[in-house]
């Protein structure tokens, strides 16, 4: 049983300090590839702002908007767009809406009043949602004008010179399938929560998709933000929604068939960051399902594939990363039976038990966001001292992420949850959830680990076992009593659409009957 145990806790020990060594490695990439990361985000020269409203020998680009119950962010999403700086001629945006409620009237309002200033909008609704956002997009593309495709969520607010920073780089090179813009973020000193959900995404825009665009690696689309050559989505296949991760399962097949992908770091649209943890939860849970989904997808391709070695290996990790999860769920499992049965009286047992566990879960991270931190002008010391909350929130996510896991793992496709955001209606959209009891019994196990620790004297272990506790016990507290608020008090109904809405100008798009295009 003493030998099981330990075999079991260093083998999950190493697995995670595998993760931990791949991000330290991202960080040296970074490091080792400055003069490129230069030419990188210095990118093309951009189209001048003069006299670009007339030019006509650029590309036509199609914006599309992928909606779906959005009536808190949709009109500011539309008032943004109508600033972008591009002739009005090779330009159209598409408002694919597949709502259910009054977004379908405020949206068709605001596209009537853009199309009365002279831009070329188009609405287009479908009655059911098959293939979710993969599947508008699709629908949408079916009619699209644009050689250029860029597509925005509806809590992004796409910066009027975004086309014209961007789009140079497919005029230069015809073999550049996608270029991705960096995300920022509206409401980042919000809350605890959306400082640490800022830092994530950054971690992940200012040192993954540094490194791997310096690296010459395959990156990913990142669903949003970012353009596309519609001539790669067509080569590669076209949009399928057999994952819930859309966006990384095109970007690994185009990049297959030879496209090349350019990363933007400063290009930045900000965005509406989650403010609820459910919401949170509910984000992640998608996105951990569909990368699991698409790493069953796409592994045999990959390893088939003209790829180096060290293009095979990152593409493993960055399909692979939420397996961290379970590990980390019985990691803290195991950690209590470790306390108990290994004395820390010995240094044997120091180094093998405590060292480990704070080499392998702070010291890799540390570097990796701060380098993402001060990629963007930002004080180092602020992100070690966001560092415990991050930790903590990993922990406290990884019982329900680790159910997205099993799911992805024996099942592809399923429902495509969008993330409820704010916008200028607080309380409009609230996600559901299950109520927490796993992860409260998960705190009741860590705070008992945090007790052994101290009793044994394993003094390493106690911050760590910490962190799980207050990680558990505050994704349950807040999934807890955001649920009962929820049901308590339902979200207020904003004015739905009236008849004359739900009639004006529909003629079917293209050979799907189920949709319908008001034009």
């Amino acid at each position: 049983m003493h030998i099981a145990l330990c075999t079991a806790y260093f083998a999950v020990l190493l697995v995670l300090a595998m993760y931990g060594l791949h991000r330290s490695h991202l960080v040296i990439t970074v490091l080792r590839n400055g003069r490129t990361l230069k030419d990188l985000k210095e990118g093309v020269p951009a189209l001048a702002s003069e006299g670009i409203e007339t030019r006509i020998d650029v590309p036509f680009v199609t914006m599309q908007l992928p909606l779906y119950n959005e009536a808190t962010v949709v009109d500011r999403l539309l008032d943004q767009v109508a600033t972008i700086q591009w002739p009005r001629e090779r330009f159209e945006i598409q408002v694919l809406d597949d709502s259910t409620d009054e977004t379908r009237a405020i949206a068709r309002r605001k596209v009537e009043a853009l199309r009365e200033s002279g831009l070329d909008v188009t609405y287009i609704h479908r009655v059911d949602r098959t293939g979710y956002k993969a599947g508008a997009l699709d629908n949408g593309l079916k009619v699209a004008k644009g050689e250029l495709v860029a597509i925005f969520d509806a809590d992004f607010l796409p910066q009027p010179d975004f086309l014209r920073a961007v789009v140079p780089h497919f005029m230069q090179d015809p073999k550049v399938g996608m270029v991705q813009a960096r995300w920022g973020h509206l409401n980042r000193e919000r809350s605890m929560l959306t400082r640490t959900q800022a830092l994530m995404l950054d971690g992940h825009h200012l040192v993954e998709n540094r490194a791997r665009a310096a690296a010459g690696w395959l990156f990913n689309f990142s669903g949003t933000g970012g353009i596309w050559r519609k001539e790669a989505i067509a080569c590669a296949g076209g949009w399928q929604h057999d994952t819930l991760t859309e966006d990384l399962d095109l970007s690994y097949r185009a990049q297959l068939a030879g496209w090349r992908f350019v990363y933007r770091e400063n290009v930045v649209t900000p965005a509406e960051l989650p403010e609820d943890i459910s919401a949170f939860r509910a984000q992640q849970f998608r996105w951990a399902k569909g990368t699991v989904q698409t790493a069953r997808k796409l592994s045999g391709r990959l390893m088939r594939a003209e790829l180096s070695p060290m293009q095979r290996i990152e593409a493993m990790f960055h399909l692979t990363p939420h397996f961290a999860y379970p590990l980390m769920v019985l990691l803290s499992v195991l950690l209590l039976p470790a306390l108990v049965l290994m004395p820390a009286t010995s240094a044997r047992a120091m180094l093998m038990i405590d060292l480990p566990l704070v080499i392998g879960t702070t010291g890799s991270l540390a570097g990796f966001y701060t380098m993402a931190e001060m990629a963007q002008g930002r004080s180092a010391r602020g992100a070690l001292r966001q560092l415990p909350a991050l930790l903590a929130l990993g922990a406290g996510l990884a019982p329900h992420l680790t159910k997205a896991v099993w799911e992805g793992l024996f099942s592809m496709s399923g429902e495509f949850v969008r993330t409820p955001k704010k916008g200028r209606l607080e309380g409009r959209y609230r996600a559901a959830a299950d109520l927490p009891v796993i992860e409260t019994a998960l705190c009741l196990v860590s705070a008992v680990s945090v007790v052994a620790s101290i009793e044994s004297g394993h003094w390493f272990a106690t911050p760590f076992a910490m962190l799980f506790a207050f990680g558990y016990g505050y994704v349950a507290f807040f999934v807890a009593s955001e649920q009962l608020a929820r049901t308590a008090a339902p979200g207020p109904a904003i004015v739905g659409p009236s008849a004359e809405d739900t009639r004006k100008d529909v003629i079917p798009v293209g050979p799907d009957s189920s949709s319908e295009l008001a034009a």
